[in-house]
């Protein structure tokens, strides 16, 4: 499954690429994110590794996230597997003018046994959840400075 989704965020490029480039901050618009380790690489860099923890209502999530390339502002691809799934994500930011940009995420997925069948039956969910990760982080980076 692939799909897009944006959002236009009002601040400048260089300040929300700064917001989403601080890996502490996603404490503060990943919704349910309850840890964050370093597993391998520099921090922030392609080939990084880090492992993801998640808690929603209904279940705990663990992921590792692969840093695969940063060249911001065009491109910074991340996969994230877990268990029956693998999520490739490139994140885009584009100037709009100069106090707005556009965050823009290609979404890749794969999917392993009893997922293959739920994803199938409810892909929008996927999509849903994407488009949630960005609201929230439009919210975060327009209430700070």
């Amino acid at each position: 499954m692939k799909y897009t989704v944006s959002i236009d965020i009002n601040h400048p490029i260089d300040r929300v690429i700064e917001l989403f480039d601080n890996e502490e901050n996603m404490f503060d618009w990943m919704e349910g994110l309850e840890s964050f380790e370093r597993l391998s690489g520099e921090p922030g860099e392609p080939g990084a590794k880090s492992k993801l923890k998640f808690k929603t209502k209904k279940r705990e999530i663990e992921m590792v996230e692969t840093i695969e390339e940063k060249n911001l502002p065009l491109s910074y691809k991340m996969t994230y597997e877990a268990k029956g799934v693998l999520n490739r994500i490139n994140n885009r930011f584009e100037s709009i003018d100069k106090n707005t940009t556009r965050y823009s995420t290609d979404q890749e997925f794969e999917f392993k046994g009893a997922l293959k069948l739920m994803a199938f039956l409810m892909p929008g969910a996927f999509k849903k959840q994407s488009k949630k990760y960005l609201n929230d982080f439009k919210q975060f980076a327009e209430s700070q400075n």
